[in-house]
């Protein structure tokens, strides 16, 4: 049998409740929030006082629970309205902030008459709010995702905001040793700024994360951002062929709606002969997931050398051994500060000599994800089992290694 606000025992409750408290019409229907669908609380507060011949309302500034909260929903609206007026959104969420006297009255309310049927202030300012707001931007409520949640502290009339980042997926190539993937912080001033960084805050001058971010921040009139690579190379490597994936993620955007190719046009005219970027579309946070958990094989390009001349048919017999195999790397020694020491197995699918010259030689590898190639070649005082230096019986050192495909993408 369906509840009506007609029903004597609602009634008897809401006679109980006028006794003790004096209350508006909100924070009167509010309490019986879940009966008659499709009626405002206000609505349902009139219509209790018509059954119970209570014709004598109280002003909601006279409102023993709101003291006047509910009558400044048009007001909160409107500060929703002009903070929301330099962004751009698709859907939007509405919360509130509310005083914690208010809500404790309201507590003390509930336990006395009941709360089967009521629902919170909090929620009858977020829903009518939302409702209004509806109609003037022409923009629907989201409660799963929406772009926008403003939440309004009702006691300081300040509104906040959480935006939902902008993610752009991409590729990058770089074309200039001694560049970073990202912004590395100085270690000293942890990025304040100090005498060892020339007042910078940064170990370098520049990054691909900046060269890549400058132009997106510009356009969406934002201040920060992220880089999500799928992985990365060493400073002193380039990055080449059709690039690395990457996902940017610009914080707090006011503009979403941007040009993808004018920005990449932009970005690679700006950088010419340092950075490259392609293949730009719009993203979400999964994709970050996915390319930083995805193993892609990688494709080097490797220039070392030797203490000595070497010998051309032991370096082909080494190369020719790794072909197919499985070697044993130790966190590297020029990494182990940061990171855990422990033992990797990588997969090399592929080697093969490109040219020997006295003690310089090329190779080109296809190798699994994670790979450190610079000591597949130096050995890392036998951290990496087994090396091309221990292989042909030389010390060797890389002097140049480039990326020049990542595959599986």
């Amino acid at each position: 049998m369906t509840t009506s606000l007609n029903d004597e025992e609602i009634k008897k409750t809401a006679k109980k409740i006028l006794v003790k408290y004096q209350l508006c019409d909100h924070c009167l229907g509010r309490i019986f929030a879940k009966i008659e669908s499709g009626k405002t609380n206000q609505r349902r507060g009139e219509i209790l006082r018509d059954h119970l011949d209570r014709t004598k309302k109280t002003e909601i500034k006279n409102c023993w629970l709101c003291e006047g909260l509910t009558s400044e929903i048009p007001h909160f609206t409107d500060l929703i309205m002009e903070t929301l007026n330099d962004y751009e959104f698709e859907s939007f969420l509405v919360g509130c902030k509310v005083d914690e006297d208010i809500l404790g009255r309201e507590q003390e309310l509930f336990d006395y008459a009941g709360s089967e049927y009521s629902e919170s202030i909090k929620t009858e300012i977020n829903r009518e709010t939302g409702k209004i707001l509806e109609e003037k931007l022409g923009k629907e409520v989201d409660f799963e995702n929406p772009t926008i949640m403003t939440v309004v502290d009702t006691a300081f009339d300040v509104v906040s905001l959480q935006i939902v980042p902008l993610f752009v997926y991409g590729r990058y190539k770089k074309f200039k040793r001694d560049i970073p993937q990202t912004r590395w912080f100085c270690r000293i001033c942890r990025g304040k700024g100090c005498k060892k960084c020339d007042y910078t805050g940064q170990m370098y001058e520049t990054s691909v994360e900046q060269l890549v971010s400058k132009r997106f921040l510009e356009a969406t009139y934002s201040k920060d951002e992220s880089f999500h690579g799928a992985g990365r190379e060493d400073i002193d490597v380039l990055m080449l062929g059709t690039g690395r994936p990457f996902v940017l993620e610009i914080k707090n955007p006011h503009v979403r709606n941007i040009d993808l190719s004018k920005i990449e046009t932009e970005i690679n005219k700006d950088n010419k002969d340092i950075i490259e970027i392609c293949n730009l579309r719009f993203s979400d946070r999964k994709e970050i997931a996915r390319i930083k958990n995805s193993k892609f094989k990688k494709i080097y390009h490797v220039t070392f050398q030797c203490e000595k001349p070497i010998n051309s048919e032991k370096l082909k017999k080494a190369v020719l051994s790794l072909r197919d195999a499985k070697i044993g790397q130790f966190t590297p020694s020029r990494v182990a500060h940061r990171r855990a020491d422990m033992l990797r197995e990588k997969y090399i699918y592929n080697c093969k000599v490109d040219q020997v010259d006295g003690a310089m030689a090329t190779l080109t590898l296809e190798t699994e994800s994670g790979t450190y190639i610079k000591e597949l070649v130096s050995g890392d005082n036998g951290r990496t089992k087994p090396s091309i230096s221990e292989m042909i019986g030389v010390p060797c050192k890389v002097t140049e290694l480039d990326v020049i495909e990542i595959k599986g993408e």
